[in-house]
């Protein structure tokens, strides 16, 4: 515990900002216990809820409600914790805020609470961030996935790894440190055949950990095209909203619209973009400029092209077509949505065409649809079966990927028969997956994960 925390008592209002039936104030430290008994004039039994006045310096009522007081150890903090369940309303909870500063209390940091259970060993670095995670999931499966991890889920199966790991590490280091007559250890396959199995289990985690990066983040879907394509239909077709106006009048939408949906559990932030094309107007210049931004930011494009004006998606596929490539970088997937499929009288339907994947459907009937959604779901690698796994941050996803980079130079000194640099690679690799869960975390990784939580937890 860091000991700079452990002299502060740190309060903040713990629940949302604004007006509800019941807002709570929460303390945390070793004068918790005291300050809720002099702001109330009472003692508390642990784990009990009293009800109580709350009161200011001149003995004047400022509110009354529920006090629960936690007992360190067993509290989430790990230290005496306090909560005042008062009315829920702004100006309430800052006069209760404003006593319990000035009985010593001091306002909590961003996530100070929760960097306290992580430092009083309550949770881990995983679980900590998952309390940030279920607070601000989007989605049912968001909220499960984030459960998953604050119980422990990511943690176990991180733990396991780096278990192998210890084990693997302690078998090469000591052939190395006490060899025997003459056997070459790396040379009997064991070594090999266990490395392998941890090779598999990285990459089941990892593919656990997109699922979870992808429902905590979801997929920048931006629509693109030519003005009067069926954008802003396609945009409405996937919400099923009326978000964005439709009319026949090209160059209807001049600036970058959003929509935020989910499919299947996915979450997925839709953009729609101003119609591509040659134009004197300023406004709409500006218009082109932004959609062009937003598909160089994109996990996924959509190119949506009238296939009712023959002339016009042949000039889509010979002039459009090309400049996305040459526009955008070749780890963004571009898909071609043959829209207005009601005039062509052709059946929706997908088929591949060169290197791209190519959908046709009615953006204003709504035929075909489902096959843009199973195709957004597949090119994302997302399973709505395995969708409840747990949930992951970019950060887990980096570390995840360097550990394997670490894997495969440990295959190659194996292979090399360099047991020295085979123990360091195992090294290296154990130290990058202790960074997850905190085992082997530096202090500015604490402090910048941390100061993304809201103040009350």
């Amino acid at each position: 515990m860091n000991p700079a925390l452990e002299q502060d008592t740190i309060a903040a209002v713990a629940t949302a900002p604004g007006q509800g039936g019941i807002g709570i104030v929460r303390l945390s430290g070793g004068a918790a216990a005291t300050i809720g008994s002099q702001l109330c004039q009472r003692d508390f039994t642990p784990r009990h809820a009293h009800y109580s006045q709350f009161l200011d310096a001149d003995g004047q009522v400022l509110d009354s409600g529920i006090v629960l007081y936690f007992p360190a150890p067993n509290s989430f903090t790990g230290e005496d914790v306090v909560e005042l369940h008062g009315h829920g309303g702004t100006a309430v909870m800052d006069l209760l805020l404003s006593r319990c500063c000035e009985l010593g209390a001091r306002l909590a940091q961003p996530g100070e609470f929760s960097q306290r259970a992580f430092l009083n060993d309550k949770m881990d670095l995983a679980q900590a961030e998952a309390v940030a995670d279920l607070i601000s999931a989007t989605t049912e499966a968001g909220v499960r996935s984030a459960n998953r991890s604050l119980a422990g889920e990511f943690s176990r199966r991180i733990a396991t790894l780096m278990d192998q790991l210890v084990a693997l590490r302690v078998y090469v280091e000591a052939a190395i440190d006490f060899p025997e007559e003459e056997i070459d250890f790396l040379a009997e396959g064991q070594v090999a055949d266990r490395l392998q199995q941890i090779r598999n289990q990285l990459a089941s985690v990892t593919d656990s950990a997109r699922q979870g990066r992808l429902l905590r983040d979801g997929m920048k879907l931006v629509i693109a095209g030519r003005p009067n394509a069926g954008k802003s239909s396609l945009l409405n077709a996937l919400s099923g909203e009326e978000s964005a106006i439709v009319t026949a009048i090209e160059g209807t939408t001049r600036d970058v619209l959003r929509e935020h949906i989910q499919i299947d559990g996915m979450p997925l932030h839709v953009v729609d973009t101003a119609g591509l094309r040659s134009s004197e107007d300023l406004v709409e210049q500006e218009g082109i400029k932004r959609a062009w931004k937003e598909m160089a930011s994109a996990d996924h494009v959509l190119l949506v092209v009238d296939a009712s004006d023959p002339k016009a998606a042949a000039a889509d596929t010979d002039t459009l077509w090309p400049e996305l490539h040459r526009e955008l970088s070749a780890n963004i997937p571009v898909t071609i949505v043959h829209n207005k499929s009601d005039l062509t009288g052709t059946e929706p339907g997908s088929s591949q065409q060169a290197d791209a994947t190519v959908i046709s459907l009615s953006a204003k009937t709504g035929a075909g649809m489902h096959l843009l959604r199973d195709h957004l779901k597949a090119s994302m690698g997302f399973d709505a079966d395995e969708a409840h796994g747990f949930i992951a941050r970019r950060r887990h996803i980096d570390a995840l990927q360097r550990a394997s980079l670490c894997l495969e130079d440990a295959g190659v000194q194996v292979e090399n028969g360099a047991g020295e640099l085979l123990a360091e690679d195992l090294k290296r690799c154990h130290g990058v997956l202790g960074e997850i869960t905190g085992a082997m975390s530096a202090d500015d990784l604490l402090g910048e994960i941390f100061s993304s939580f809201c103040i009350g937890k």
